[in-house]
């Protein structure tokens, strides 16, 4: 009976994970991304419009300047600037980005990262940050506004003219510019420099004027960006925490502030800061606006008309007089989360790489964790001797976790004696087991509080490997060919349930029936809560638990030897 029923368990294991493998074949593979086609052709974008709801606030940052204003030509008078037809978008090619520009606005629309392949192995399909498609809207723009603003009235964007349509930085050259021409009536000549260098994501925005004209010139750049509410598409597993999707900015008073898209209707933010930066985070990529670091910007956030979340900086207005020349500029971050990089590029940047209020836990874990790499050269190594060290620091509060356990399972038959003795009278039977742990000099919560003050540490490891985008695509070893997504065949899950469930094994059943059979239950659901996590962090659990398992062991054995040797 015993043997039929062993054979009808392993059946419907057997059968249960092929059901599985199967339905992740049809269901769970990634799909391409319906921009694909969009960005194979020469991309196409309609003069970009910039309704008013999306255009910053500046009358609250804007000076008082009656004698300039004065003499202020009408910008209605500029209708040469705009165009209603479909603007060529040029293209822009470095070493590390595919960026696309609007001449409609001189907006970016679409960057990629060469570096960062959308599916493993994909050398000719990068990741896209940025884009304007039918799937997602994600742009950064930037423009003029103000009294003499090139976007501060009328439907449409001024159109820049630019000397070729596609730019490419030539090998052995350090860096790409390109640059944007408009000449207004009124003989003022705007130049939109964008600067890109090799090796960098960092993008360097320059707004150059040379003010031909018989009267002072005066506007405030301002620059944001603009994003709906799609799906993340870096994330990489549906279960599970996940990582953080909207904005982020810095001020005097809280080093790095998260904002949700879903406030940007109701508590809008509009806060005054020198310097700073305001970004767009998600899983693994950031893109962030850096402004001018000695100046008092104005930082907002609000939501247009199509519901669409924008968030963005207006910097002081600049005014350039008849006959001179003057400059505004800020920077574009449009890349992967590295902290040693965004660290470079402004204060608390790097905070970016969100590690939860466990922070100062996860930056030592991810020291090691990087370090360790530096060495072995294989991030799914880094992990396992990055666990190997985490438990080897709490190996003797461990220990001593487990020798309570030990304890308490020795005691195991005398516990079964009492409820059999006293039945339900949960009062009496409190009383003898309180006895009986003095007597055996039990703590019966000492299993339990080594355990409580490792998982702060065990929870910032987890988030160490679920935001490193260093893990993004790496290879482990055999069919583990990208730790940052689920094990394809589920064997590590199954392994971590199987490890979970002898650990178990190791420890005293729990007098309450009902908790006994949860506690059973736990290794199943754990194994079906994992299938669909990323590899590096289940392989951090399963190294965990056999590590946990090999020690726990040891001091079992040792204490039932040495109690076994006293009974004799």
């Amino acid at each position: 009976m015993d043997a039929q029923r062993l054979v009808l368990i392993a059946s419907l294991a057997i059968v249960s994970y092929l059901l599985v493998l199967a339905w992740n074949e049809d269901y769970g593979q990634p799909v391409s991304a319906p921009h694909e086609q969009m960005v194979t052709q020469t991309p196409q974008d309609q003069t970009s419009a910039l309704p008013d709801q999306d255009l910053p606030d500046s009358s609250a940052i804007l000076p008082i300047e009656t004698k300039v204003t004065k003499d202020i030509p009408s910008i209605e008078a500029k209708g040469a600037l705009r165009d209603t037809s479909t603007a060529n978008v040029i293209t822009v090619q470095s070493d590390l980005l595919t960026l696309h520009i609007n001449p409609a606005g001189g907006d970016i629309i679409y960057a990629a990262l060469k570096a960062y392949p959308r599916i493993i192995n994909s050398t000719d399909d990068p990741f896209v940050l940025l884009e304007r498609s039918a799937e997602r809207t994600y742009i950064a723009q930037s423009g003029l506004i103000g009294v003499n603003g090139l976007d501060a009235n009328g439907s449409s964007r001024p159109v820049y003219q630019a000397q070729q349509s596609e730019y490419r930085m030539a090998d052995g050259s350090n860096e790409l510019i390109i640059d944007l021409t408009l000449t207004t009536e009124n003989h003022v000549k705007v130049t939109k420099r964008y600067r890109l260098t090799r090796g960098d994501y960092l993008i360097n925005l320059e707004y150059l004027i040379d003010n031909q004209s018989e009267s002072s010139w005066q506007a405030n750049f301002f620059a944001q960006f603009k994003r709906d509410n799609s799906p993340d598409p870096s994330q990489t597993t549906k279960m599970g925490m996940k990582s953080f999707v909207g904005a982020a900015t810095t001020s005097t008073d809280e080093r790095y502030k998260k904002l949700k898209f879903d406030d940007f209707a109701e508590k809008p933010l509009k806060l005054k800061n020198t310097g700073g930066w305001i970004a767009i985070l998600q899983h693994y990529f950031v893109s962030a606006w850096i402004p001018n670091k000695d100046l008092q910007h104005t930082y907002q956030t609000r939501k247009n008309s199509q519901g669409e979340n924008i968030a963005g900086f207006v910097s002081p207005a600049m005014v350039v007089a008849p006959g001179d020349t003057g400059s505004t500029s800020a920077q574009l971050y449009v890349g992967p989360k590295i902290q040693k990089h965004l660290a470079e590029i402004s204060p608390s940047l790097e905070l970016t790489v969100d590690y939860g209020w466990l922070w100062f836990i996860a930056q030592p874990l991810f020291w090691l964790l990087s370090t360790l790499h530096s060495f072995i050269g294989n991030w799914g190594w880094a992990i396992i001797f990055t666990t190997l060290s985490v438990k080897l620091a709490f190996f003797k509060l461990s220990a001593t976790s487990y020798k309570s356990m030990a304890n308490m399972r020795r005691v195991g038959p005398e516990l079964q004696r009492l409820k059999e003795r006293y039945g339900d009278d949960r009062q009496k039977m409190s009383t003898a087991m309180m006895e009986l742990y003095k007597k055996e000099k039990i703590n019966p919560l000492g299993g339990c509080l080594p355990i409580l003050v490792q998982m702060p540490v065990f929870i910032a490891l987890y988030w160490v490997l679920l935001e490193s985008v260093e893990l993004r695509q790496a290879p482990f070893m055999l069919w583990l060919n990208d730790l940052s997504v689920k094990d394809p065949y589920f064997i590590l899950p199954i392994i971590m349930g199987a490890t979970m469930w002898f650990q178990q094994t190791l420890n005293p059943e729990p007098p309450d029936p009902m908790q006994a059979k949860v506690m059973k239950l736990m290794p199943i659901m754990f194994t079906f809560f994992f299938l669909w996590f990323p590899a590096g962090l289940v392989l951090y659990w399963v190294v965990n638990n056999l590590l946990s398992i090999a020690q726990q062991w040891v001091i079992t054995k040792q204490i039932e030897n040495s109690a076994g040797a006293k009974s004799k």
